[in-house]
């Protein structure tokens, strides 16, 4: 079973996914006029500069900034260090690159999804804000079984990707380095997450909005005292990127005889396994914000990228690529953990605790995902037996082998992402009219906040 599963991974992985998502980004980047790189300032200023303030929020919705920390919660997560450190290890420090390629395309990508997600979105029977792919693909472009398989996928990927594979690095780490018993640890996160999660959206994002920063600048700050005990490495490290991202081998140790395509494989795939741009996942919590326009939220949507794959990802890949260590041999779990301990007694402990805060953050993201999801294709009634679901297999990912879990959970990651390419490709010109609206006058705040509206055509929901 495993091996039939690794081979379907493969192929819904393989090179029509890695296309059309890097085409969705190349679209969206031509089309916006390089959009990310263009009005990189006014994003910084209206995004970064802007994280802590606090605005009223209507009933049934939750600021721009907690919309953002349950997407980056879901996002940044243990792709950050153990799926940097598998892309290394399969692609060589190439793989960096077309990390990075993948992000800053993937940063239009996100930014348009985003747009779309408050585009199209609109309040559930107890008043709150929902959206995400499957109400632009529904209503957007009336592919209503197109909206409900991503659904579908949506809210099955959840109980995988975002929860018990994610309980599990927690275990692990805290097994490992402290001997903390997995059955306790199958007790206790459970009970965690329930007290978040049972709360709804708004209890969720009065979490994430304090720890994404925390856990963010903690593994930051970390990383960069790394790199500065290391600093004489950085500069064969950038080059070994450059260079062996279009060299035919890997440049490095024992990422030595990986081809060209195996770097920009593991790279993109990697780089989009932990962005998320283009699964359409993150626009389901970013749907959430009380803004009035929708590009103001999709401008956060870039953010997210850079935070994630520009910074996290990045400090990652330069404090392994510059430890120092003779070798890759080893695996992907321990190498983050081997290359911040090198020259740094605090080193392993900051992987423990940045993979234990990031690994707790997505549960908590992805739980809103998964219920927003299942409650679109069977109503809102399924949202409490969800949550239950979910806690008991929180504790049950905590105790068992996953193995093929991971590799279902990547396969319903790819599923999901297919319709949502799709869904972006046909409304891109809805995203480059709001854009266009938005940007002639993005100081201006529209006291109506529905005035966009006749930019957008909205079909009737069959």
């Amino acid at each position: 079973m495993e091996a039939i599963l690794k081979t379907i991974e493969d192929f819904v992985w393989g090179p029509p996914l890695i296309f059309l998502i890097l085409g969705a980004g190349t679209l969206y980047t031509f089309r916006l006029g390089a959009l990310q790189f263009r009005k990189f300032p006014f994003i910084m200023k209206n995004t970064f500069l802007r994280m802590f303030e606090k605005v009223g929020t209507e009933e049934g919705a939750v600021s721009p900034f907690q919309a953002l920390s349950t997407a980056l919660a879901a996002t940044v997560g243990t792709g950050n260090i153990v799926g940097v450190s598998t892309a290394i290890l399969t692609g060589g420090p190439g793989a960096v690159f077309w990390m990075w390629l993948a992000a800053f395309l993937g940063m239009a990508t996100k930014y348009a999804e985003v747009t779309l997600a408050l585009a199209y979105r609109e309040k559930n029977a107890k008043g709150e804000y929902v959206g995400g792919p499957m109400y632009y693909l529904q209503k957007g472009l009336g592919f209503t079984h197109l909206a409900g398989l991503f659904a579908l996928f949506a809210a099955f990927a959840a109980f995988g990707i975002g929860n018990m594979t994610q309980a599990n690095a927690i275990a692990g780490v805290l097994e490992g380095n402290f001997g903390f018993p997995r059955i306790a640890l199958g007790i206790l996160l459970p009970v965690l997450v329930s007290f978040v999660i049972l709360g709804g959206i708004r209890s969720i994002s009065r979490v994430t909005e304090k720890l994404v920063p925390f856990m963010s600048l903690f593994y930051i700050l970390g990383g960069l005292a790394l790199l500065v005990i290391h600093a004489e490495n950085i500069p064969a490290a950038l080059a070994a990127i450059f260079t062996s991202a279009f060299s035919s081998r890997a440049a490095l140790g024992g990422a030595a005889g990986f081809g060209f395509m195996q770097a920009i494989r593991s790279g993109i795939s990697r780089g989009v396994f932990t962005n998320e741009a283009g699964l359409g996942s993150s626009p389901i919590a970013q749907a959430t914000a009380q803004v009035d326009h929708p590009c103001r939220q999709g401008i956060w949507g870039v953010f997210e990228v850079f935070v994630d794959t520009i910074l996290v990802c990045t400090i990652t890949a330069l404090v392994i690529l510059t430890a120092g260590l003779t070798d890759f041999g080893t695996d992907a779990s321990t190498l983050a953990s081997r290359a911040f301990s090198t020259g740094f007694p605090l080193g392993s402990s900051i992987v423990t605790i940045g993979l234990v805060l990031f690994a707790f953050s997505t549960i908590l993201g992805w739980e809103y995902y998964g219920e927003t999801a299942a409650a679109y294709v069977f109503g809102d009634r399924v949202r409490r037996p969800y949550k239950a679901l979910y806690v008991i297999l929180v504790g049950l990912g905590a105790v068992i082998s996953l193995d093929l879990v991971w590799a279902l959970a990547n396969i319903l990651n790819a599923l999901m992402a297919f319709p949502n390419l799709i869904g972006l490709l046909g409304l891109s010109g809805v995203v480059v009219r709001l854009s266009r609206d938005f940007f002639k006058d993005p100081d201006r705040v529209r006291e109506d906040p529905r005035e966009y509206l006749d930019l957008v055509t909205l079909r009737e929901k069959k």
